[in-house]
């Protein structure tokens, strides 16, 4: 059976509200955000700066619900800084079949507060 891999979840353009050299690495995230987007601590996703073509792999923490976090940590940091405009994407392995019927899960937040609208 062929496995393939797709796009899961998507967070669609939010702003960098912060970044943390001192800490030891990943990307925090408003858990508003997380739960609208199928997103769960410790998932690998990948994270695009719109501002500057940066790509990054990282895993995710969960920030506090309603804060509108997004905080870069860790090597990340010197990559993305605060009002940085990204993309976070996270990723699933599945069947080829199956994959021709799912439907990823995408929010496009008000990138001015990180709110869902």
């Amino acid at each position: 059976m062929m496995h393939i891999e797709v796009l899961k979840s998507k967070i669609h353009r939010v702003t960098v509200t912060e970044s943390n050299l001192n800490y030891i690495g990943s990307i925090t995230i408003d858990e508003e955000l997380m739960d609208a987007a199928n997103i769960i601590a410790n998932e690998k996703v990948h994270v695009v700066n719109n501002n500057n073509g940066e790509r990054i792999e990282t895993y995710v923490i969960k920030g506090a619900r309603g804060s509108g976090q997004i905080c870069l940590n860790g090597a990340a940091a010197h990559k993305f800084s605060p009002g940085d405009i990204i993309i976070i994407m996270g990723y699933a392995h599945m069947d080829f079949e199956e994959a021709k019927h799912f439907t990823p899960s995408i929010v496009f937040p008000d990138t001015a507060t990180n709110r869902l609208v």
